[in-house]
């Protein structure tokens, strides 16, 4: 049987007599349309979605529309689905937590009487979190995100304000933003943004055109709101509320901004914080600072492979899921989710990171120990945010319980390290748990879980407060075992009179129905048919046999459910006192929990960096102005853990003035895309604080990774893969500075060879001249390796471009078969030959294909005399395309071309209409048409 059949079979019957319809119909033409709002009903027993909800559900959960139902009949027919408990939940979960497309609505009634009793939106979960983390971990804590655009001649500027609702805290951030949003897209990136407000009218404005397209790329669910909604009338009052701690120091802060108040108005307000009374005092607010952190945009994240995706073939293909070895329930993965997202730029924070790293790393029955410590810990974030919400149970206090028992263990544990940062383990977090697990703080909660909660129950599966815990709860817990031993004492009594052995032949049996009764088998009442007609009441007679009560029994079974209903509601009297008192402890698990899930992960990158069959290594740290960037035996992390994988490490040296700038040349499928985006990955993990790949490794601090490797047609988006890549190029040439990492791969390759190629060089022009920062740059334009020997014309006595070097990946050409062997060695020098027609081999193209394809190569390999100095002898160096031009030529050329490109990137594209850019392009390209009169190397590309 199929899945589709499969699922059907098990979706609930709707059952709706045809007066209930009639009232459902009516009600739901009443709703008002929102097509982001997907609809659930609750039937009790199933649920339903309607319409185009139904039709949605059928098609994305059941993948088939014989789900589908209709509702009523005629013109008025509605299309129905009805949805399980079960499936209701993965519904919930795909729509909050993997998608950003859609909201979820929750109604309860019946027949036209229906109210809204729940609603979420992937950035605020609301009132879905027991549902969606009742059997799953959280893996990410979701922020909501409001923008206020401020858009000026030189910019942008952008105020920021963000929530994060599950740890409460609050932010604010102003700053100027170029054309592209750069800075907005590395701030939702690194705040795991998942929804996004902004102002209803910005997006009809030509100037948010790129704004729109900046969020787009992030993932996130733009929510547009009333410009009335951004306003700041309140906004000190409000936060007087909900903001622990003196109001000066928050009024102060916020005054400091002009637009982010704005924001962080509407932000309250979709929220609604203040409808909920359990966040006055609780919260703190914070000025976010951009330059905190590592910036990485949504395109670094991918070309990295920062996180997981549903198209991963196993968890190690991401480095989320490679470096995502820690113990505790949920804490420790959400750690390493935002670590990952903000890698550090302080020397001293990241090498505190790495000491302690080093730590477990040598220490092996330490990290062990901690680790099989950590397993047992429950998480105590989500556990203390259900208590601070009031919506924790007895359970709750006992898992924390759970979970406090354990710290003295862990802190033994550490303390038994008297290795070389002993005094980093005392600081970091033996002196932290001491002042925190002291008689005041969690040894004080121990204590009240253990005098108020019945220990000895929860083997059974009960969560119950001792009776000696009040004496109330006592004197009714007394009179409950009176009664009991009573009514044990009557059924004895009564199988005596009745001559019929006690549990064997009159049984004492318990239900909701009648409480305690007498019951016999049908095959003894013959036996006893007189006794029991004048001395008992028969209650009722079915297969399993006849149940009876007399005067006596029915007095103490009304007496003893009196008893344990006084004593029901005393208990949670008391296990509502005991939540509160336990909420009280809230500040002293949060600062628990964040030094366990560091804890946590920092004893994940040394299970990592210990387990791997080739062990990683400390990487050095310098400063983003000082030292190279040099990894010696550099792998890439997530290849060489695939089991098909065996990798040949290589160097990567980036020298300043020396090879700071590397082009790599080499065939496809050698590893150039690899090597390069390894590079990327190690720096990344180094700045998270991490062991890295490589026998040995020495890395200058990144303040950005820029990466353009590859673009894939969004024509939806009106984007062909050609302008996608100059838009990301674009974002480079604006964004980076020469303390990033610029990794670019295949670049000019969605147009012409010979525009292609222009753009490629003056974009490495302007990397290596005026942004400086080191750059790998993978192509398969060979020509491109000649700027490693170029004169820059910059100055009369035109001195050499320096910090350019050539790398290829080598392969290996058998010459009695032609077949190609790749080496994946990244070598010194250009790459001398192309080996497309041999990839191609490799692809098992018809034997006719590749011969006619070497005899068209051959006629286009028609080699002209380019004088380019070798990185060691003077040599000639054929060149593929025929040209007739001197060096001299060349850089006069590439530096008009340099000057085209500037003035076409400076062009307000956002804010011309395509009639106008049409023409103002056209003149810019007849003035450079003009100019290649003059210049040979310039009129081959007209």
């Amino acid at each position: 049987m199929d899945n589709d059949r499969f699922e059907e079979n098990k979706l609930p019957e709707l059952k709706l007599d045809a007066k209930q319809a009639q009232g459902f119909l009516s009600f739901f033409k009443t709703l008002p349309h929102d097509p982001r709002a997907v609809r659930v009903f609750d039937r009790r027993d199933y649920f339903t979605a309607h319409g185009e909800n139904a039709t949605f559900i059928a098609k994305t959960y059941y993948r088939t529309t014989t789900a589908l139902r209709q509702l009523g009949s005629g013109s008025n027919a509605l299309s129905s689905v009805s949805i399980s408990k079960n499936m209701f939940e993965t519904i919930a979960r795909d729509l909050l937590l993997e998608r950003t497309d859609h909201t979820l609505e929750l109604y309860e009634g019946s027949g036209s009487h229906w109210k809204l009793v729940k609603s979420g939106t992937p950035g605020n979960l609301g009132s879905f979190e027991d549902i969606l983390f009742a059997n799953n971990e959280m893996q990410d804590s979701p922020v909501v995100v409001a923008l206020v655009p401020n858009f000026r001649e030189n910019g942008c500027t952008v105020g920021l304000s963000y929530v994060d609702l599950t740890k409460r805290v609050i932010g604010l951030v102003e700053f100027l933003d170029d054309s592209h949003f750069t800075n907005v897209e590395s701030a939702l990136v690194a705040l795991s943004c998942k929804e996004c407000l902004w102002p209803m009218d910005s997006g009809k404005s030509s100037e948010c055109r790129a704004l729109h397209d900046a969020l787009t790329r992030c993932g996130v669910m733009l929510t547009a709101r009333k410009k009335n909604e951004f306003r700041t009338r309140d906004l000190m009052q409000d936060l007087g509320r909900l903001v622990k701690g003196s109001i000066e120091p928050v009024r102060d802060l916020v005054s400091g901004f002009e637009l982010a108040p704005g924001a962080l108005g509407a932000l309250l307000s979709y929220a609604e914080l203040l409808a909920d009374e359990s966040n006055y005092g609780n919260y703190t607010i914070r000025k976010y600072n951009l330059n905190s952190y590592m910036r990485l945009d949504s395109a670094a994240m991918k070309a990295l492979n920062v996180l997981e995706s549903k198209t991963d073939a196993n968890k190690n293909f991401s480095l989320f899921g490679l470096m995502n070895r820690t113990c505790t329930v949920g804490m420790g993965k959400r750690l390493l989710h935002m670590w990952l997202k903000q890698p550090l730029l302080d020397v001293n924070e990241i090498n505190c990171r790495l000491d302690l790293v080093q730590v477990f790393v040598e220490d092996t029955a330490l990290r062990q120990d901690l680790r099989q410590h950590l397993k047992r810990i429950s998480d105590i974030e989500r556990l203390v945010h259900n208590l601070e919400k009031r919506r924790a149970g007895l359970q709750h206090i006992v898992k924390l319980y759970q979970s406090s028992i354990r710290f003295p263990y862990i802190k033994s544990a550490l303390e038994r390290y008297d290795g070389p940062f002993s005094f980093l383990i005392k600081e970091r977090y033996l002196d932290p748990l001491e002042s925190l697990t002291d008689d005041d703080h969690l040894n004080k909660f121990i204590a009240l879980v253990e005098t108020s909660v019945d220990l000895d129950q929860l083997e059974n599966g009960e969560y119950m407060i001792s009776p000696s815990y009040d004496p109330a709860l006592s004197a009714l817990k007394d009179e409950q075992e009176s009664l009991d031993c009573q009514i044990q004492n009557l059924h004895k009594q009564t199988a005596d009179d009745l001559d019929l052995p006690q549990d064997k032949g009159l049984k004492l049996d318990k239900g909701t129905q009648f409480g305690h009764v007498f019951r016999i088998t049908k095959k003894e009442e013959p036996k006893i048919r007189k006794k029991l007609t004048t001395q008992f009441i028969v209650l009722e007679t079915r297969k399993d046999g006849v149940k009876f009560t007399n005067t006596k029994l029915k007095k103490l079974t009304d007496q003893h459910q009196k008893i344990v209903e006084e004593y029901k509601n005393c208990q949670q009297e008391l296990v509502n006192r005991v939540v509160l008192t336990a909420a009280t402890f809230s500040e002293v698990f949060t600062s628990l929990a964040g030094k366990l899930s560091e804890l946590d992960v920092l004893l994940s990158f040394a299970d990592l960096a210990s387990s791997c069959p080739t062990p990683y290594t400390r990487p050095e740290i310098t400063s983003s102005d000082e030292g190279d960037i040099i990894l010696e035996g550099c792998r890439h992390p997530c290849v060489e853990a695939q089991d098909w994988v065996n990798f040949i490490p290589n160097d990567c040296k980036l020298v300043r003035g020396q090879s700071w700038f590397q082009i790599i040349t080499g065939p496809n499928m050698g590893g150039k895309s690899t090597f390069i985006r390894q590079v990327g990955v190690n720096i990344l993990m180094a700045q998270v604080g991490c062991f890295v790949p490589c026998d040995k490794a020495s890395i200058s601090i990144r303040d950005c990774i820029f990466a353009r490797v590859g673009a894939g047609d969004c024509q939806l988006r009106g984007v062909s893969t050609f302008m996608q890549e100059m838009l990301e190029s674009a974002s480079i040439l604006k964004g980076a500075t020469e303390k990033s990492l610029i990794i670019i791969d295949e670049l000019g390759r969605g147009t012409s060879t010979y525009d292609g190629f222009g753009l490629a060089w003056a974009i490495c022009e302007y990397i290596v001249q005026e942004i400086k920062a080191p750059t790998l740059f993978a192509t398969h334009f060979h020509e491109l390796t000649a700027l490693a020997h170029e004169k820059c014309d910059t100055e009369p006595h035109e001195r050499q471009i320096v910090g350019v070097a050539n790398y290829h990946v080598s392969a290996y050409i058998d010459s009695s078969n032609r077949k190609l062997t790749m080496l994946y060695k990244v070598e010194p020098g250009a790459c001398d030959q192309s080996f497309g027609i041999h990839v191609a081999e490799f692809a098992n193209f018809p034997e006719s294909v590749v011969a006619l394809a070497r005899e068209k190569a051959a006629e286009l390999e028609d080699f002209s005399p380019l004088a380019i100095i070798s990185n060691d002898l003077g040599e000639q160096v054929g060149s593929k395309r025929k040209r007739v031009c001197d060096n001299g030529d060349m850089s006069r050329g590439v530096a008009r071309a340099h000057q085209f490109l500037k003035e076409f990137s400076d062009l307000p594209l956002e804010k011309m209409e395509l009639k106008q850019v049409l023409r103002e392009v056209g003149e810019l390209m007849d003035g450079l048409e003009k100019d290649a009169v003059n210049c040979q190397w310039l009129k081959q590309f007209f």
